[in-house]
């Protein structure tokens, strides 16, 4: 039995659930079929598990560290071995233009193949994921030199790409980024100056500080490409003042060599409690220690139009949502497989109407309890999977669906869906990674198992691009009330049909489900009313975090519906096997509406009373 992710549930998921194979009747895909996705996943799995997987627990146990001599990171040669194997299958490009090296792949098969990666090792999966979110970006708002210099080196991976967002003093605050960037070489051009051009877009000099940067510094590549977060010198202020812009480590000349080293440096590195093996990094630009030639500053190329960087950087911003929900889901995942393959070898105690002390002791799989907690990550994981590869579609959807209604649709469900897809996994399937390390027993506390490095590399995810309060502040304070609710209303109209769907089902059971989903999607549009009725935003969004875990409990007992559905129509089993895996998923969904969704009533009770306690609360009291 694989631990790091059941081939199994990722078939019925794409090709049952998600029918990805009808893709391939687009235009874009028509070069696919299964035996070219079904090739994809097992090459994934083989270097996962061959490469990624085995030095997990080493990268961990020896982060990167800075050497003292030169400021380089050191980092164990195992990284950058697995890192080649994944660039060499031309994974890094997987979905890309062929154009660009790419294999055209849909989104929903690639995510599917990055999620071994991350189940196998987080840490060294961030370089990959980060250098695919960056080099999407400079597809989507740069020019196309900028595309020819930065981005074909990428998915050749000779190049590595990060984000610089956050700033010492700002963290998520991003209208408070002071980083700035100054016109380089000015000439007279069209009648007034402008920067000067070195063959793919205007120049700039960049100066000041950022914080967090994931794989901000390393060796393991020619060249490192920062998409960076500045201000012109007569920007207005807030967000509305922020352009975008790309830094690399080393300049690139005209005919795409590498040149001489741009002043940006490693300042330091920040240790964190999980995700050891990825290079986080304090970046200094602009302070001189390198001269490109001959001046200080960090050499910068603008994305896009001026003061317009932040609207582009949400584009790598969302795609990291939702790639930072897929990690989660497949920490809790790989967390969940190890505590079952643990529980059903460990033997220890026995049935309670057992009162032999000779007798041989059960697997403690055979214990309630234990069920239970089992049971519990398999809703957690196996839901938040689902819908994340359900949010992959939607980006093929909104990519090359036939006509403008469904790509209009797709838009609007990865609007309202993204922050449920980024935090829900990260606070649910986190929960799993604690039952995980429960079902361990004591072992599961101590280094010599690894369900508590799952749980540590996990916890960061709340955090990882926006935390759980920000997404919620998104979900309550944007998303549900744009364009006057029509987000919201197409998934309550995405939900009804599937609630109509099981409604006609011959399962008793299943019609019950539908019956209390659709009671609780309308209760969760009344108290929307209601909290935009106070017409108070600080008391409406006294309540977002409460609103987003109600709103996540709701969706994922919709996509627990939806799989139930597909299971009921697999018809009856041919082999045992087929039979205990249809019958694992009717289980996780029953226990899921029987146990979690009933969980609702009380997050709704709350926020229809415009509960105002923490709001109210004044600081003295703390």
């Amino acid at each position: 039995m694989s631990r790091l992710l059941s081939r199994r549930d990722i078939n019925f998921l794409i090709y049952e659930w998600l029918d990805a194979l009808e893709l391939t009747k687009r235009e874009r895909y028509a070069q696919h079929d299964r035996e070219t996705f079904d090739a994809v996943l097992d090459t994934a799995a083989k270097i996962a598990t061959d490469f990624f997987a085995p030095h997990n627990r080493m990268s961990d146990a020896n982060e990167p560290y800075v050497v003292v001599e030169n400021g380089s990171v050191s980092i164990i040669a195992e990284v950058k071995a697995a890192i080649d194997r994944f660039n060499q299958a031309g994974l890094v490009a997987a979905a890309q233009d062929e154009s660009l090296g790419g294999m055209q792949l849909p989104t929903v098969i690639d995510k599917a193949m990055m999620a071994y990666f991350m189940a196998a090792n987080c840490a060294t999966a961030a370089y990959p994921f980060l250098t695919i979110g960056n080099a999407n970006l400079i597809i989507t708002h740069g020019s196309q030199a900028q595309v020819n210099m930065f981005v074909k080196p990428m998915m050749a991976g000779r190049f590595f790409g990060t984000m610089c967002l956050s700033e010492p003093q700002a963290g998520s605050s991003l209208s408070d980024v002071k980083t700035r960037a100054v016109l380089d070489k000015c000439v007279e051009k069209d009648g007034g100056k402008r920067a000067y051009e070195d063959g793919y877009g205007e120049r700039y000099r960049l100066f000041g500080n950022k914080m967090w940067i994931s794989g901000g510094e390393h060796s393991m590549a020619e060249n490192i490409v920062h998409l960076v977060l500045a201000r012109l010198p007569e920007a207005p202020a807030g967000v509305k003042g922020i352009s975008l812009f790309i830094v690399p480590k080393f300049l690139v000349d005209v005919d795409g060599c590498i040149g001489e080293r741009n002043d940006v440096v490693l300042a330091g590195l920040n240790h964190k409690m999980g995700y050891r093996g990825t290079t986080n990094c304090l970046l200094n630009f602009g302070e001189g220690k390198h001269r490109p030639q001959g001046e200080a500053g960090a050499i910068g190329y603008l994305v896009g139009a001026p003061n317009q960087g932040l609207s582009a950087m949400f584009h790598m911003m969302n795609e990291a949502r939702i790639g930072v929900g897929l990690g989660a889901t497949m920490l809790g995942y790989t967390g969940y497989l190890h505590s079952l393959d643990y529980a059903k070898n460990r033997p220890q105690g026995r049935a309670p109407l057992n009162k032999d002390p000779l007798s041989a002791q059960l697997p403690i799989v055979e214990h309630a309890d234990v069920k239970r907690m089992l049971l519990t990550q398999k809703s957690y994981v196996e839901g938040a999977l689902a819908l994340n590869l359900y949010c992959a579609k939607l980006v093929d959807d909104e990519k090359t669906a036939a006509d403008v209604a469904a790509k209009k649709t797709a838009t609007l469900l990865l609007d309202i869906l993204t922050p449920i897809a980024k935090s829900w996994p990260s606070q649910w399937c986190l929960e799993a990674n604690a039952l995980a390390i429960q079902v361990y027993g004591g072992y599961g506390y101590t280094r010599d198992y690894p369900v508590e490095q799952f749980y540590r590399d996990n916890r960061l995810n709340a955090i990882h691009e926006g935390t759980h309060g920000i997404q919620a502040l998104d979900l309550l304070g944007r998303k549900v009330v744009m364009h006057e609710g029509a987000a919201l209303k197409q998934l309550a109209l995405t939900i009804a049909a599937t609630v109509q769907a099981a409604t006609l089902s011959r399962e008793l059971e299943t019609e019950k489900f539908a019956n209390q989903l659709a009671d609780t999607v309308t209760r969760l549009l009344h108290v929307t009313k209601t909290l935009w009725a106070i017409k108070d935003v600080s008391r409406t969004l006294a309540s977002a975090t409460t609103y987003l875990e109600a709103f996540g409990h709701t969706v994922l007992a919709w996509i627990w519906l939806s799989q139930l559905l597909t299971v009921e129509k697999a018809g009856e089993p041919a082999t045992d096997t087929e039979h205990n895996f249809y019958r694992g998923k009717r289980q996780a969904a029953r226990y899921f509406y029987l146990h979690e969704l009933p969980k609702v009533n009380a997050m709704l009770d709350l926020c229809d009373a415009g509960d105002t306690t923490a709001l109210d609360t004044k600081t003295e009291w703390l």
